[in-house]
C-alpha cells in the first residue's frame, strides 16, 4: 500500500476507498471517528488504520455473497458499526443504501419508508447487527421483492482474514450510495450518488470551510441524511480530522451533550438546523452554560431552509459567555440531489443579513426596506455563488431566467450534481436535465427552492411546491410558521406547518402546531389523565371519530387563548384568515431526517384526519367530507362530557 499511495494526495484519488487507504498509510494512528453511546462517554475509537482493515473484512463478506453493482440495505444504529459497514460496500464494489433501522416502538412510523425503500432498491444484502436482524428478516420476508435477501450481521465474530479481499474495479463514475430523500413533499426518492459526486463535493466543502490542520468536528446528525453522512463521515475523512459522533437520540434527549462534546473535544466545526440551536436555548440551563467553552467553535454551520436571523440572534446572545463568536454562524445551503454542498457563507465575517419589502416579496418581487420598515422581512444569505458551479434564478413558468430583481427556482449545475433517480427515469430527467427556454443553455438540477442572488449572495426563500397561494397571493408557508410560534408562549419551537387545503372552491390556509410538553402534561392532569409514560400502553384509538375539536368543546384556557393568539397574529402580520388551527400533541409532527416540517405529509394527515390533535377549532364552513365530519365532532363532544375521569383514561382523540 505505501508504493500505491506515496506520490499522491487526495485531490487526485480516483474513488473514496482511495482516500481511506490513503489516510491508513500516511495517518495509520490518528484517531478518524469517536463515538459517544450515550451522548457523553466514549464507547470506542477508529483509526484510519482500523478503518481501512474492518472496511476490507466487510467486503470480503460482501464479495462472497455479492457482485459489485448489487445494493446492500445498511440497517444500524448511529456508531462506528455503520461507518465500517458503509465503507465496506464501497470497498466491494457494492452500492450502499443507508437506511434507518426499524423503530420496535413506532413501528407504523418507521416501517412503511424501509419498506418503500427496499421496494425501490431491490437489495440483493442487508448488513445489520444480531438484535436488529432478528427483528428485521421476519418483517422483510413477507415482502416479494425483499423476500430473497442476504442478511449479514456483522457482529457475530467471524474469523475472516483481511488480506482476502479483493480490489473491485471502480473509479469516479461508479456509484458509492443512493440517498434516499427525506421526503419533504413527496415520495423518498433513491438519489444515486457517484465516487466522483462525493469527492468533488468534499473537495467544495473543504474550499468553503478552510478547515486547518487542528479542526475537529462533533456531529449529532441522522448518519443516514445526506448532511450526517456526507458532512459529518466523509468531510472529516477527506480533511483528515477527527469526528465525534453522538446519536441524534441523545441530542433530543439532553441538548447539553452536544454542547459539552463541542466544549470537551474543542471542536472547530458543527452544526445542525434551526431547531437544533433553538432547542439549546430553551433546554440548556444558565448553571449548565457556565460550564461550557465554546471558544475554540469556527463554523457553526446551519443548513436549513430558510435560515433564520432570529434564531441565530438568540443562540448567540444565550452562549457569548462560553464564548461562542456570532462570525462562527455559517448558513449554507444544499441538497441531497446535489450530493450536498451547494453555497456557504464567508468563514469568519458575519452572516449577510437582507431587508426586503415582504409584501413585494408575495409577488416574487425584491424590494430592499429598512429593518424598521413594518413591511420588512429579514433574510439570511446562504453563501457567495461558489467558482466550482453555476446557479441559475429561474421562473418556473417559462423556464426563462429571471431578472435581477426576481424570485425564482434555484437550478444548480456542475460535476457535484447526483446521477439522477434510482429507478426512476422521467423523474431524473425532469430534475437533473433541465434546461433553459429558448437557449438549449446546459443541463441543470431543478432544486425545487425559490430564491434569488443579489450582490453574488444566494438567498432561499422557500420551497416551490409548499408554496401557499390564496387570492392570488403567495406565501412562505416558513414565514406563517415564524409568526404562529411567537404568538403564545406555549408552541414548541420549529414544530409548526402551515399549509392549504380547498374548500368550497377556494384554497384556505390551516395551521397544525405542536405544544409545549408542560403544557400538554398540564392538560392531561386537568381532565384527570394520568401523565403520558403511564398511558401510553393502554391507548386506543375512539372508532368513527375525527380527531378535530369543535368550537365548543371545553379546553383548558391557554388552549384557547393560543387558539385566539395565533389567529389574531396571523391576519394581523399576513392579511390572511385561518380556516383550521390544530394543536398537536408534542413529538408528533411529521418531519424529515434533518428535522424538516414534512408539509405536504401534514397536510395529507389533516384531509385523512390522522394527526394527534388535543385542541383547536375548525371555522364553521363546509370542508371536503363535512357532513361525516361534523357527525363525528358531535359524537366527540359527546364522548368527552360524558366521560368519567376513569374513562377519559381510555379515549385517545388523536
Amino acid at each position: 500500500m505505501a508504493a500505491s499511495f506515496s506520490d499522491r494526495s487526495p485531490d487526485n484519488m480516483n474513488d473514496l476507498t482511495d482516500l481511506v487507504r490513503y489516510r491508513a498509510c500516511h495517518q495509520p494512528i490518528s484517531s478518524a471517528y469517536i463515538f459517544l453511546k450515550d451522548g457523553e462517554s466514549e464507547a470506542g475509537r477508529l483509526t484510519y488504520q482500523e478503518l481501512d482493515r474492518r472496511a476490507r473484512i466487510a467486503a470480503v463478506r460482501l464479495q462472497s455473497v455479492g457482485t459489485a453493482g448489487d445494493r446492500a440495505l445498511l440497517l444500524y444504529p448511529p456508531g462506528l458499526d455503520y461507518i465500517v459497514a458503509f465503507f465496506g460496500c464501497l470497498y466491494a464494489g457494492i452500492i450502499a443504501v443507508p437506511v434507518y433501522p426499524p423503530h420496535p416502538a413506532r413501528p407504523e412510523r418507521t416501517l412503511p419508508r424501509l419498506l418503500g425503500i427496499a421496494k425501490n432498491a431491490q437489495p440483493h444484502i442487508a448488513l445489520t447487527l444480531s438484535p436488529i436482524l432478528a427483528a428485521a428478516q421476519p418483517l422483510f420476508s413477507k415482502i416479494p421483492a425483499a423476500a430473497n435477501i442476504r442478511w449479514i450481521a456483522t457482529d457475530d465474530g467471524s474469523d475472516i482474514d483481511s488480506s482476502d479481499w479483493r480490489e473491485p474495479d471502480v473509479n469516479r463514475d461508479t456509484l458509492a450510495f443512493l440517498q434516499y430523500t427525506s421526503g419533504s413533499t413527496g415520495t423518498p426518492k433513491g438519489v444515486m450518488v457517484s465516487h466522483g459526486n462525493l469527492l468533488h463535493n468534499s473537495a467544495m466543502i473543504h474550499n468553503s470551510f478552510q478547515n486547518k490542520d487542528n479542526a475537529c468536528a462533533v456531529i449529532w446528525l441522522p448518519p443516514y441524511h445526506d448532511m450526517g453522512l456526507i458532512g459529518g463521515i466523509i468531510q472529516p475523512l477527506y480533511r483528515a480530522f477527527p469526528a465525534v459522533i453522538m446519536s441524534p437520540a441523545a441530542f433530543l434527549q439532553k441538548p447539553f451533550r452536544w454542547l459539552e462534546a463541542v466544549s470537551r473535544y474543542k471542536a472547530t466545526v458543527s452544526g445542525g438546523p434551526n431547531f437544533a440551536y433553538d432547542l439549546c436555548v430553551h433546554k440548556i440551563l444558565p448553571e449548565q452554560r457556565e460550564a461550557l467553552d465554546l471558544s475554540s467553535w469556527e463554523i457553526a454551520f446551519n443548513g436549513s431552509e430558510p435560515v433564520r436571523p432570529e434564531t441565530m440572534e438568540r443562540f448567540a446572545d444565550a452562549f457569548h459567555d462560553c464564548g461562542f463568536r456570532r462570525e462562527a454562524f455559517y448558513p449554507c445551503y444544499g441538497l441531497a440531489e446535489a450530493t450536498l454542498f451547494v453555497s456557504g457563507g464567508v468563514k469568519k465575517e458575519l452572516p449577510v443579513i437582507r431587508s426586503l419589502d415582504g409584501n413585494a416579496l408575495e409577488q416574487h418581487r425584491i424590494i430592499p426596506v429598512n429593518e424598521e420598515d413594518k413591511t420588512a422581512r429579514a433574510l439570511v444569505g446562504c453563501g457567495k455563488m461558489p467558482s466550482e458551479l453555476l446557479i441559475a434564478i429561474v421562473k418556473p413558468e417559462t423556464l426563462r431566467t429571471a431578472s435581477a430583481d426576481e424570485v425564482g427556482e434555484i437550478w444548480v449545475s456542475g460535476k457535484s450534481m447526483a446521477q439522477g433517480y434510482w429507478e426512476k427515469p422521467e423523474e431524473s430527467r425532469e430534475t437533473f436535465h433541465a434546461c433553459l427556454s429558448g437557449t438549449g443553455e446546459g443541463t441543470f438540477l431543478r432544486t425545487g427552492d425559490m430564491g434569488f442572488i443579489q450582490d453574488g449572495e444566494l438567498f432561499v426563500t422557500g420551497r416551490l411546491k409548499d408554496l401557499i397561494i390564496i387570492r392570488g397571493r403567495n406565501h412562505y408557508p416558513q414565514d406563517i410558521e415564524l409568526t404562529v410560534e411567537k404568538s403564545y408562549p406555549m408552541m414548541r419551537q420549529g414544530c409548526s406547518a402551515a399549509f392549504s387545503v380547498e374548500t368550497e372552491g377556494e384554497e384556505r390556509l390551516v395551521i397544525a402546531a405542536e405544544i409545549e410538553r408542560r403544557h400538554f402534561e398540564r392538560r392531561q392532569k386537568a381532565d384527570g389523565l394520568p401523565a403520558e409514560s403511564d398511558r401510553r400502553s393502554s391507548e386506543r384509538r375512539l372508532p368513527e371519530v375525527d380527531p378535530w375539536f369543535s368550537p365548543d368543546v371545553r379546553q383548558p384556557v391557554d388552549f384557547d387563548e393560543a387558539v385566539r393568539a395565533i389567529r389574531r397574529a396571523v391576519s394581523e402580520q399576513h392579511e390572511l384568515q385561518v380556516y383550521a388551527v390544530l394543536l398537536l400533541k408534542p413529538g408528533t409532527i411529521s418531519k424529515t431526517s434533518s428535522g424538516k416540517i414534512q408539509r405536504h405529509a401534514c397536510r395529507e394527515q389533516f384531509l385523512n384526519r390522522s394527526l394527534d390533535v388535543v385542541g383547536g377549532d375548525i371555522q364553521q364552513s363546509r370542508l371536503i367530507r363535512a357532513d361525516k365530519l361534523q357527525e363525528a365532532l358531535s359524537l366527540s363532544v359527546s364522548a368527552l362530557r360524558s366521560a368519567s375521569p376513569e374513562e377519559k383514561q381510555s379515549l385517545t382523540i388523536s
